[in-house]
């Protein structure tokens, strides 16, 4: 619904009405609002739109609405008051962590300042857990390591194959490592980021294989019990990964 400005001209709406009622309807409200937020619709310090227009615009009743502000304060995006609105809060305040939250970040990073950050971290715990994989793997996990190992070899001329594959060779060496912290925090920040073509790019045969010799390269240091030779060897391949997606032509999710 377009509204007039202080100027007497129609504003355009920022939030559009659904065009099929969804089942989870807080929920659906969450995402909706947060994709408006982290887009910059509408920006920090702005007020979200009061309760009956968002009631109007969604289709649902108040009761809705004030559960999916209640998500969005414990999510860090806005701040309520009583008397005062609700305000979208600035972006150093937004939990990343949060699926919903990064999962729209990751979409709208179209300099790719986030997704920068995100193999920032994923580099650092991931060479940690490949250090501690190298000192605390059993010998079934190292079976299994080299099982994957195999098996990516087999598919680099498949690449959503090897992709799949690819994601399990790096979570069973996070298994490995024993640190279930650093384990979670990966799985839920590279879920979201694989959900997105900025992080994805479009995988390709050569570089499979070039994310395979690294693998190798990976997998032979935890098999030497090497903790220092493991995490140099896993920050070498996420970085070069990386750098490889980051251009045109991009490889593998790695």
């Amino acid at each position: 619904m377009a509204k007039s400005g202080r100027s007497g001209a129609e504003e355009p709406a920022v939030l559009k009405p659904w065009p099929r009622r969804p089942a989870r309807l807080a929920h659906a409200v969450v995402e909706s609002l947060t994709d408006t937020i982290v887009s910059g619709a509408i920006p920090p310090g702005s007020a979200l739109p009061v309760e009956p227009e968002l009631c109007e615009t969604f289709g649902v009743s108040r009761i809705t609405i004030r559960e999916a502000i209640k998500s969005l304060e414990a999510k860090g995006l806005v701040r309520a008051r009583q008397g005062s609105g609700t305000t979208v809060t600035q972006s150093e305040e937004w939990n990343l962590l949060d699926p919903v939250v990064l999962a729209a970040t990751v979409q709208h990073d179209d300099e790719l300042v986030v997704l920068d950050q995100l193999v920032g971290v994923r580099s650092a715990l991931e060479a940690q857990m490949a250090a501690q994989a190298a000192e605390l793997a059993t010998d079934d996990d190292l079976r299994d390591v080299e099982r994957l190992l195999a098996r990516l070899d087999e598919e680099t001329a498949t690449p959503a194959r090897f992709n799949e594959t690819d994601v399990l060779f790096h979570d069973r060496i996070m298994q490995a490592s024993r640190n279930r912290l650093g384990r979670s925090i990966i799985r839920t920040v590279h879920t979201q980021a694989r959900s997105t073509f900025l992080y994805t790019g479009t995988p390709g045969g050569p570089a499979c294989e070039q994310a395979n010799a690294e693998h190798r390269r990976i997998a032979e240091r935890l098999l030497a019990r090497d903790p220092q030779g493991a995490a140099q060897a896993m920050t070498a391949h996420i970085e070069a990964a990386w750098s490889r997606r980051r251009t045109p032509h991009a490889g593998p999710t790695s």
